[in-house]
């Protein structure tokens, strides 16, 4: 894959990470996972590849997360991880450094955001701006971010939950709190741990959140086997889960994603909340997928709220939007190098 314009859009999640390069869309969308030989301190692999091995290495292998909840926990990792995604969206044999777009969370400090840049740029881009997750997710979903109306965007990703007030371009009042999908996941294998005495793995709960998660108790419940170990004889196990259980494991971490909405729509002038009460909500990010999220967020706010298209790519698109109109997103876009 080569393209000629060095342009990326790169949506750094916890998670996820995701490439978007203007013209092309979306190129790439592998997990933010690095895989380290503990012995030695080399990458073994990024990606997709990494995200294989993890709780299956043996113990000289970690497969390593470097983002955590949505900021760089481990610098040097964060970097190679940067070079990888950078190198295989622009191809082999690119002549020019591309110039990179980054999304960083709402709540990041100054200090986190000049880490983003500079593991950018020694990761091998010409110029590296920042912007907050919020603003490319309303670009991406298709707001228009520029008009003198209040917009809401709640972008539920896997580290963290970013929700904006967005009006004339600029971010009126926001919050950024560090619950999201990841959280929901850990809640699952301690719900199944404790009513059912079985251990299972991060990857089983969050195939158990998408496979029959809701954010609302549902009269007609979805059942899925899981399997796990047995915490008592030690011994692989499978119990029988039923929507409503995985329901009340997520409640906690549902009330603080809530709470982050009701935080920021208080938070907001009166003139832009009923701007808000007349549009809805828009929801981005993976999480936001979780199946009936929306009526749970119109339950306890009072306001409607509807799932952007292609959720899981709105940060992504948003960023390569921006990246191609610099002059027009210049008030949201922030640390160039």
């Amino acid at each position: 894959m080569s393209f000629f314009s060095p342009k990326l859009g790169i949506d750094l999640g916890t998670a996820n990470t995701l490439v978007y390069v203007p013209g092309h869309g979306v190129v790439l969308n592998e997990p933010s996972v690095v895989a380290i030989s503990e012995i030695d301190k080399r990458i073994l692999a990024v990606g997709a590849e990494a995200k294989e091995m993890i709780g299956r290495t043996p113990g000289e292998i970690v497969a390593y997360r470097p983002m955590r909840d949505g900021v760089i926990a481990d610098y040097r990792i964060t970097q190679a991880m940067l070079r990888y995604f950078i190198r295989k969206a622009s191809g082999r044999f690119q002549l020019f450094k591309p110039d990179v777009m980054i999304s960083v969370p709402t709540g990041v400090t100054s200090t986190e955001r000049r880490a983003v840049v500079e593991a950018a740029i020694r990761a091998g881009a010409k110029n590296a701006y920042v912007v907050k997750e919020s603003v490319l997710a309303a670009i991406g979903a298709g707001i228009p971010i520029h008009e003198a109306k209040g917009h809401m965007v709640v972008d539920i990703g896997g580290g963290t939950t970013d929700v904006a007030v967005i009006s004339l371009g600029g971010i009126v009042s926001s919050t950024s709190v560090k619950c999201a999908g990841d959280k929901l996941d850990r809640a699952i294998a301690d719900y199944i741990k404790k009513t059912f005495n079985l251990a299972i793995g991060e990857k089983t709960a969050e195939d158990v959140k998408i496979g029959i998660g809701s954010a609302v108790p549902v009269s007609e419940e979805l059942v899925m086997a899981v399997r796990g170990r047995d915490f008592i004889t030690g011994l692989p196990r499978s119990v029988e889960l039923k929507t409503n259980d995985i329901v009340k494991a997520m409640g906690k971490e549902l009330r603080e994603i809530i709470k982050a909405i009701r935080d920021v729509l208080q938070d907001t002038p009166p003139e832009l909340a009923a701007d808000i009460i007349d549009t809805g909500i828009t929801m981005t990010g993976g999480s936001s997928l979780l199946r009936n999220f929306a009526e749970l967020v119109l339950r306890r706010t009072g306001v409607k709220a509807q799932v952007a298209d292609d959720a899981l790519y709105c940060v992504a698109k948003g960023s390569g939007i921006a990246l191609n109109h610099l002059d027009t997103y210049k008030k949201a876009i922030i640390a160039k190098r």
